[in-house]
């Protein structure tokens, strides 16, 4: 029924956390979990190994072999070996740094269901996230156009198939996703919210500026006239959902990384006092 695809570099403890969150939350659906790794050295790929539920993907992506530098592959490229391999009806795609909260995947699959069964082309499911520790409300995204997209969710995996995956050269790392989604609108299918969907992402505040500023050109670049127009400023936007999770699923993210990120944050306000004129 489900393919959970993800990948991973070198975030060990951060992969363990999410992955047993998809494990609890699956309930009885069939389902496959698929992570595509780039390559760790933190003891990830022997944790791999020894899960049975899992399909590992190890793709080098950094470093020397034979003397010769490896080729840095896009992220596109990395998803799209998980998506191509997929054998569930859906796939969801989480990042290795993102916990489900309870009942998301099979609130998910309930409403696919209902609206395929109802005749509705849906390509695409937006499950509501937020960045903590930073987030109070969830959110899911508009792109360009203010056409909803994908950051965390669920895809139907004939839409994919049919759009020709993920766009693997026009993109590093940034807005690919939002690509996707993009061409699903293009091929006539919707990209709808699920409203009793949520996924907390951890907040590790390393954007890269120059890859994104890159990344978002080409993308203003290949859908100006078609879903972008400048004189109309249709960027896209948020929209905030408001979600009580009894559970406090985030206290499952690594306690180490929870006072790592609150020391850069003190660290980070300290040196902005330190510098105002």
């Amino acid at each position: 029924m489900i393919s959970v695809v993800l990948g991973s570099y070198n975030r060990k403890n951060f992969l363990i956390k999410a992955i047993e969150s998809v494990r609890n939350d699956i309930n009885l659906l069939p389902y496959e979990i698929i992570v595509i790794d780039g390559g760790s050295d933190d003891g990830s790929i022997k944790y791999l190994q020894k899960q049975k539920d899992i399909i590992s993907i190890i793709q080098h992506n950094r470093g020397t072999f034979r003397g010769e530098d490896l080729p840095r592959r896009s992220w596109g490229y990395f998803m799209n070996l998980g998506f191509k391999i997929a054998q569930g009806k859906y796939i969801l795609m989480i990042s290795d740094d993102c916990l489900l909260v309870k009942n998301t995947i099979e609130s998910g699959v309930e409403l696919f269901e209902k609206l395929l069964n109802k005749g509705e082309r849906v390509g695409a499911l937006a499950f509501y996230w937020r960045n903590w520790p930073d987030d109070n409300k969830y959110k899911v995204g508009l792109t360009l156009g203010d056409k909803m997209t994908v950051n965390h969710g669920m895809y139907l995996r004939t839409a994919l198939d049919e759009v020709g995956w993920i766009d693997e050269k026009t993109y590093q790392f940034y807005h690919a996703d939002g690509d996707l989604c993009l061409k699903l609108w293009k091929n006539g299918y919707q990209v709808l919210d699920c409203k009793s969907s949520f996924i907390e992402h951890f907040n590790h505040l390393k954007p890269n500026p120059i890859s994104n500023k890159k990344d978002w050109n080409s993308y203003l670049k290949k859908w100006s006239g078609v879903y972008f127009d400048p004189k109309k400023n249709n960027y896209g936007s948020w929209i905030y959902l408001d979600n009580d999770d009894q559970n406090k699923t985030f206290k499952s993210f690594p306690r180490w990384a929870i006072y790592k990120y609150k020391f850069y944050k003190f660290f980070i306000g300290v040196k902005s006092l330190l510098h105002k004129p």
